[in-house]
């Protein structure tokens, strides 16, 4: 049942709505309810084809849910209509304004009837793909202060990995945190790139959806166990993260989600009217490049590449 959880007027006679759609079991048995958020950022697509294939298979499939998924696609309508990262006209980052307030601005606003609206739920699986200058692999991300909660659940959600990072994606002013603080254990997704939508990625997640819901009690019959990876999990000592030394133009030689010895060279730095390489980069450790430049043009400081060395302590 599709719902609207926020309708604010806008100038010229418009409407911003913010809907969810509610997907019951056959039978609620289980009690429990998940939610799924993408459309934070207006520029990040792959949670758009999640939740499609969410509502397409679960409502093919009703007999087989118990319980309640709450699917909530397009939080930021504005910034992906005029595909842009933050809300238009404000300018606020949606993932800077939780918990948000009633009486706030629109992103505010759309930030406190979101929050209220999950309130209560059992899980918060929010979606995010990178900016459209790098590509990350599937992974999830997680605080070091809710870690020894959801460690359980993301490693069911079939990534390559779970990175325990205090980023902003879950940091003060987030969905994740704000709900989290509330008692619903909220998990952040990072994936792809960003104004595309890779179908690999997004398959690969679904597979760890359905997974997580049938260890809750959530989805019977069919179980994804056996498909679904062990991802590796790994602190912030675990990563390193190569940046540009030079201006110029990136061109890779090693691909993204490939294993690399130290040494290897990843790319180099060119400068077209010269013909000159400026930077040979390559690998500082043995490890998974699992994030690498998607926009070939770079200054001094520019992220490169992120490797998961071999050298860190899983936890």
């Amino acid at each position: 049942m599709i719902e609207n959880i926020v309708s604010i007027k806008l100038p010229a006679d418009e409407e911003l709505t913010i809907k969810k759609n509610r997907l019951k079991g056959a039978v609620e048995d289980s009690g429990k309810r998940i939610a799924i958020v993408t459309g934070i950022h207006g520029d990040e697509l792959e949670g758009q084809y999640v939740c499609y294939e969410l509502v397409r298979r679960i409502t093919a499939n009703t007999s087989r849910l118990r319980g309640i998924v709450d699917i909530y696609p397009s939080i930021n309508p504005l910034g992906m209509e005029s595909v842009t990262r933050a809300v238009p006209m404000s300018g606020l980052d949606m993932n800077k304004v939780f918990p948000g307030s009633d009486t706030g601005a629109i992103a505010e606003n759309v930030a406190a009837k979101l929050a209220a609206d999950i309130s209560g739920a059992d899980i918060c699986i929010d979606i995010h793909a990178s900016n459209i200058f790098i590509r990350e692999v599937p992974q999830v991300r997680i605080s070091r202060e809710y870690s020894s909660t959801l460690l359980k659940y993301a490693r069911l959600l079939n990534t390559d990995f779970v990175w325990v990072h205090d980023s902003n994606a879950v940091g003060e002013g987030s969905l994740a945190d704000t709900l989290n603080k509330s008692g619903v254990p909220t998990l952040v997704i990072e994936m792809g790139v960003g104004q595309r939508i890779t179908k690999s990625y997004c398959s690969q997640l679904l597979t760890g959806i359905f997974n997580l819901m049938s260890t809750m009690g959530m989805w019977m019959g069919g179980s994804t166990e056996d498909s679904v990876s062990h991802p590796m999990v790994s602190t912030d000592g675990s990563v390193r993260v190569i940046h540009a030394e030079q201006s110029g133009i990136f061109i890779p030689s090693a691909e993204h989600n490939m294993w690399v010895s130290k040494g290897t060279v990843i790319g180099e730095i060119v400068t077209p009217i010269s013909g000159t390489v400026e930077q040979e980069i390559t690998a500082p450790a043995d490890g998974l490049i699992f994030s690498l430049r998607e926009y070939p043009i770079v200054y001094e400081g520019s992220v490169i590449a992120r490797i998961l060395s071999m050298d860190g302590d899983e936890i």
